[in-house]
């Protein structure tokens, strides 16, 4: 099991959920793919229409950048976490 947090500002599209539970593991990608299976409103906020990660989204697998651990081929195994951040623009 791999848990998925996801904050405020995206709970609308995972059912107001702030964690969710998903079965894929391997790589962040899997895990995404389930996610775009069962919370499809979230999984297009993440992911674009050619399935990269949007610029403005950070994803963590474990604490680390998944851009600096490769990206959708970031490693996830059991009992990882993942942590959902979307960029906020002010001034």
């Amino acid at each position: 099991m791999v848990t998925v947090f996801v904050p405020g500002v995206l709970r609308g599209e995972s059912a107001g959920a702030d964690r969710l539970d998903v079965t894929a593991d391997g790589n962040l990608g899997a895990v995404l793919d389930e996610i775009a299976e069962r919370w499809p409103r979230l999984a297009r906020r993440i992911r674009d229409e050619q399935g990269q990660l949007r610029r403005y989204v950070n994803v963590y697998v474990d604490g680390e950048e998944c851009r600096r651990c490769g990206g959708l081929d970031a490693p996830v195994r059991r009992g990882s976490e993942v942590q959902l951040l979307p960029s906020i623009a002010g001034g």
